[in-house]
């Protein structure tokens, strides 16, 4: 895969020999801090030995106020690899100063630049020093670090074909949130490339393996969570379709990936991943509802209890049993009023029409009601409506309905094949939401 990152940060390997050659601060005022509290760590601790504390109340005295601030700030320390000695923006993330170029932070119409150019007022200009950065709220400051790498990174940085997704997420939710638009579309480009690989990159083998069970590994999870709320967050429509489809397989394989599809759904309001997932979800777990504010219940949301049931939330608990009631209902509609269909002109020209239509009837009540049809659940509307639909295409010849209403017929159980898996996400719906209620 091209134009996938690599660094030092970006995957996995400690600060590279890069950071000194760009100016970066490793002050060796850290390392005389070091060396004191090491030193008084060893017995050497203020009033343990009076001959002893002069010299080391020289050694702290001789520390200067430069060099204490270098590793501890009053707002924080100074970020080993973004902290360059002719920065001209000090930023304050999570507990870390960052001291980057402004010029850097003002592209691609970021909004950073849009920030530079506001009047200042008479007081001191925020992100002129480390007594008064500028302060950015709901980063990590590993998170803005990735994305500074990725500012930062050279050409031949970038086409490296081993990436870190977890690193990727960060740059592209970051260029996100500041408006770095042509760098987000590089980091999602570059997660698109990399879930597509095959086998997939998201399971390591032992899990893959393993599927058919249960997603043990927490943090194939984590990874699977926060693509997906990437890329709703950005709107990039081809990495959610290609998450939306993982998951749709993933669900089939273990219900608890179908747990974590329908928690996906209602959270970002995935449409396509909503009904499908409450359908699986519905179909194959026994579920019990976690009791509020039972500081007792040892299992969460998601995970299978002493009982081998789901444990989900009351919110879910009430859709689902709406769905089922909603979608059993449906059956018995469908059941007692066979599909309605228009018939072709030659059939009552050439045809016994009256004759066509019983035909068509007593299809319908007798594969309705057939040994394979009952054998699935109640609420399984489109599993039943399928072989239903299999059974008219195994009816052959051997039906008195004229050809041309036959082709009717069975274009009407695929329109409500369709009209049933479209509206999917509404039997789900809260109670009273659902317009047939």
């Amino acid at each position: 895969m091209s134009n996938i990152p690599t660094s030092p940060d970006l995957y996995d390997s400690g600060p590279s020999a890069k950071a000194k050659k760009r100016g970066r601060s490793h002050s060796s005022d850290g390392h005389h801090h070091h060396r004191v509290s090491s030193k008084m760590s060893k017995g050497n601790r203020l009033g343990d030995d009076p001959e002893s504390d002069s010299d080391t109340m020289s050694n702290l005295m001789a520390s200067s106020s430069s060099s204490m601030t270098s590793l501890v700030l009053a707002n924080g320390q100074r970020d080993e690899d973004f902290y360059f000695e002719d920065g001209s923006c000090v930023l304050l993330v999570g507990g870390i100063l960052f001291n980057v170029h402004r010029s850097i932070l003002s592209r691609d119409s970021s909004s950073f630049g849009a920030m530079f150019s506001l009047p200042q007022g008479g007081k001191e200009a925020e992100g002129r020093s480390d007594e008064h950065p500028i302060v950015l709220s709901g980063d990590t400051p590993d998170e803005f670090r990735h994305f500074l790498w990725a500012l930062y990174a050279l050409p031949p940085e970038l086409r490296i074909a081993t990436a870190n997704v977890n690193h990727l997420i960060d740059i592209a939710k970051v260029s996100n949130k500041y408006s770095f638009k042509t760098l987000e579309t590089w980091a999602l480009d570059a997660i698109q490339d990399y879930v597509n690989r095959k086998p997939s990159p998201l399971f390591n083998s032992a899990e893959f393996d393993a599927l058919p069970k249960a997603p043990n590994q927490p943090e194939t999870v984590d990874q699977l969570t926060r693509l997906i709320r990437l890329a709703q967050l950005c709107q990039h429509d081809r990495l959610l379709a290609t998450m939306v489809a993982l998951l749709r397989q993933l669900m089939t394989i273990s219900v608890q990936y179908a747990y974590l599809a329908m928690k996906l759904s209602d959270e970002l309001d995935l449409r396509a991943l909503r009904g499908a997932a409450y359908l699986e979800v519905m179909q194959k777990a026994r579920v019990v509802k976690r009791a509020c504010g039972d500081p007792a219940a040892l299992t969460v949301e998601g995970t299978i209890d002493a009982t081998g049931r789901l444990v989900v939330t009351r919110t879910q608990q009430l859709k689902l049993l709406a769905g089922y009631y909603r979608l059993t209902s449906t059956w018995d509609r469908l059941r007692m009023t066979p599909l309605q269909f228009e018939h072709s002109h030659s059939c009552g020209a050439t045809w016994h029409q009256q004759g066509c239509t019983q035909s068509w009837l007593e299809f319908w009540k007798e594969k309705t009601r057939s040994d394979g049809v009952m054998n699935l659940g109640l609420a399984d509307v489109i599993g039943r409506l399928k072989l239903v639909q299999k059974d008219y295409d195994r009816w052959g010849s051997a039906t008195y309905m004229h050809h041309d209403c036959r082709m009717s017929a069975k274009k009407a159980i695929g329109d409500m094949i369709k009209r049933v898996e479209e509206s999917l996400p509404d039997y789900f719906s809260e109670p009273g939401d659902f317009a047939e209620d």
